[in-house]
Order: C-alpha cells, then structure tokens, then sequence
C-alpha cells in the first residue's frame, strides 16, 4: 500500500509538470450483444444522433453533422447516481452507485446488487464509489479495482481498494488497498477514474479535493494522474521512481483513455467555468492548473494552463471553452461502424447532457472536428466504457433513477 507520505519530492526537473428495479426499458436494439451478452430481455428504437452546433462548444473546431444514427438499449436501470460501468468477458456487467453499492447485469440476464463490505464508504457531494477497473487478468484472478471515498478510524480519505468476485457475480471480497491518502475534504473534486494499462499496471486520475496549494505539490496525490502497479508501489517509467506521480497540475481529473494503436494515454478533466480539457499526457508533464493565487484561497478564476505562472504548462489538445460542457469520463470509439468517427474519442457530459466526439489529427496532438450524440435524451451522461464488439456502455446521473445503456452505431 503507498499513502500520501510519499518517500522523496518529485526533481525539480520533473516539477515544471453511483434500489434496482430490473426488467423496465426505456429503449430496445433487437440482438445487440456486449461481447457475450444476449439482450432479448430489452425493447429498442434507434434515435437521430443528436442537434449539432451548440454554442458551448469550442468555436474553433469545426462540428460535422456525420455521426452514424445511434440504437441504444437499456441494461440496467432504476440506479442511483451510477459512476463507473464495466463488461467481463463473459459480457456480465457492473456499475457502482455513488452511496448505494454494487449492481450486476449478468450475462444470463439476471440482474440485482452484489453484496461488498462497504461500511467505510465515505459518501458524500461528489464522492463516494467511483472508479471502477478490471484487471487485466481478470478472467483468470476475478480481480477489480474501485476508486472510493473512505472514512474509519479517525481517517478520511479517498482510496483504491483490490476485490475479488465469485464466479457467480453474487459477491466481492476485498483483498486489499492499493492506495491511501488521495486528498478529500467536502467531497468536492474527488475524481477519481482508473485505468487498467496492457502491462497490469493502473493509472489513477484524481481530483484536487478543491484545496489551493494541491495540483502543484508533487508530495500530493490529489490534482495528479497517478502510475502504479497492482500492490501500490510507483510504476516503472514515473519521473520520480519513488513516487507514484505520473502528471501534475490538474484540477479534476474524471476520464482516462489509452488510444488504441498508438499507446497514446489522454485524460479529460474538468474546468472551472471554461475550459474542461482533453490532455495528451507525458511522464512528468505539468499541465498547468494552480489555483493559489491568493494566499490560503481557492482561486477558480485562474486559467485552466496557466503557463505565466507554472512555466512549461502543457497546453490541452482541445478545451470546451466558454461555457463548460462538464465532461466526465472518456473512451475510443473502435469500429468501422462508426464511419468517419472510428477512433475518435468520446466524453460523457454532464451538464451539457450529451456523448462529445472528437476526431483527433494524425500527431494526436489537436481536434479536426467534433460532433455530439444522445443531447438532451437522456440528461447528464457520465461514464463512457467500449466494449469489444464497439459499441458504448454509458452511465446517467440524472438522481435516483439512473440507467445504464448500450449506445450502438447502426448503419
């Protein structure tokens, strides 16, 4: 287990860096499988892919009308606040409520909560249980990964914490925590995704539990992205080797996405009031959120990459600019099915109450165009998660009747 006593400063160097009601359904797709699962139990109608062109979006990327019409199915509803969604390989499927535990959609269509020793979730504002990761070897260790809000013994803090499940998918078992000390205080910018990488290792996107002096201290594990591997020991490749800190100068970090081809690893984080962000990251990159600018006070009103004041401050690939959209998760798209956007990436939003799709240019490094889907059908749309066969797994936050549905591409 690492905690937040971190055993060196990062160098100088690297510094200038969710009660189920199963069975209703909103919408059907006959025979759409998530890898292995049959969903003959849901009714569907497949839905225009969205208006375009709102004004909330960055005025520099050109919007296309091209998105391939989009069939969505209901897996799973009468949720709470569910934050993160993942598909076995057998295609069972778990999402976590925020303050209500675990539910299963399993791949004979059976459905209901799976019992997990969470007496010391900490629930509260933004966070609760969050995170959730597969491992990579899931289908022979049963093990996954949750990002959770903690609170015993006088401690209170954010964690990632190691289960195992039966086979059965009836309960979880805790069989460890990975990390300790992530930064919470209200339960404002709690964060907290994870990224299970091809190597078995985890990335860990945090929040800056809105606390002025976090995002640029490298002894902090909020406002950062994190690298470690399974047991919490700092992942080879980190600018400090004692550390488990991979990026700094984030605010609030809710999406992580490896782009498929290219190894390239993007986050997507949240801005104040302008300027949520999709970065390309790089060991050691700082990217540029300091919100210290009067003493002991959270400023928001600083830039989001604020290179005047954190010199060599990464620049974000694309920004919502004014307003923000609330983007909250991020995922490839993958697939010839998804026409001129396969690869492209795709955010959950949550206030604008849409599924964002940007293409990226051939360096990675900008957006060439974007274009948006579900807008306003669904409400707030947090996780985006692919499945093998390309099509979405997206969560809603809408309160206490939230789903999960399958979005899919039709010809």
């Amino acid at each position: 287990m690492f905690t937040n006593r971190l055993a060196a400063r990062v160098s100088a160097s690297s510094a200038n860096f969710g009660a189920l009601r199963s069975g209703r359904t909103v919408v059907t797709v006959a025979t759409i499988a998530i890898l292995a699962i049959p969903i003959t139990q849901c009714s569907a109608q497949t839905l225009p892919s969205g208006s375009l062109g709102s004004a909330d979006s960055s005025s520099e990327v050109p919007t296309e009308d091209t998105l391939p019409e989009l069939a969505v199915t209901t897996v799973l509803d009468g949720l709470d606040h569910p934050w993160d969604v993942v598909a076995a390989p057998d295609g069972t499927i778990l999402t976590g409520q925020r303050s209500r535990g675990f539910v299963v959609r399993r791949s004979d269509n059976t459905t209901g909560p799976v019992a997990a020793d969470l007496s010391d979730l900490y629930a509260r504002s933004e966070t609760g249980l969050m995170g959730i990761a597969l491992a990579r070897d899931f289908a022979q260790s049963r093990t996954l990964y949750t990002c959770q809000g903690f609170s015993a013994g006088g401690v209170t803090d954010i964690r990632v914490i190691s289960w195992t499940v039966d086979a059965g998918w009836t309960e979880l078992t805790r069989t460890g925590t990975v990390l300790s000390g992530l930064p919470v205080s209200s339960g404002r910018h709690g964060g907290c995704r994870i990224l299970a990488a091809e190597d078995g290792t985890l990335f860990v996107g945090t929040g800056d539990s809105a606390n002025p002096g976090v995002p640029q201290d490298p002894n902090s594990l909020g406002g950062k992205v994190l690298h470690v591997n399974a047991d919490g020991t700092p992942a080879a490749g980190n600018p400090d080797p004692s550390s488990p800190v991979y990026t700094l100068g984030h605010r609030n970090v809710q999406g992580l996405a490896v782009q498929p081809g290219t190894g390239r690893l993007y986050s997507v984080e949240q801005g104040t009031s302008v300027d949520d962000e999709l970065n390309l990251l790089t060991p050691g990159g700082n990217y540029g959120y300091r919100p210290d600018r009067a003493p002991g006070t959270y400023d928001e009103s600083v830039p989001m990459t604020d290179p005047s004041r954190v010199p060599g401050a990464i620049e974000a690939v694309w920004s919502s600019g004014n307003s923000t959209l609330a983007t909250a998760s991020a995922a490839f798209a993958s697939g010839r099915q998804w026409g001129q956007w396969d690869g492209s990436v795709v955010i959950g939003g949550l206030k604008s109450k849409k599924l964002i799709f940007l293409r990226l240019s051939d360096d990675g490094r900008s957006v060439d165009a974007q274009a948006y889907g579900l807008e306003n059908q669904y409400g707030r749309l947090r996780s985006v998660t692919p499945t093998a066969n390309g099509s979405l797994l997206v969560t809603t936050d809408n309160g206490d009747n939230d789903s999960v549905l399958l979005v899919t591409p039709t010809p």
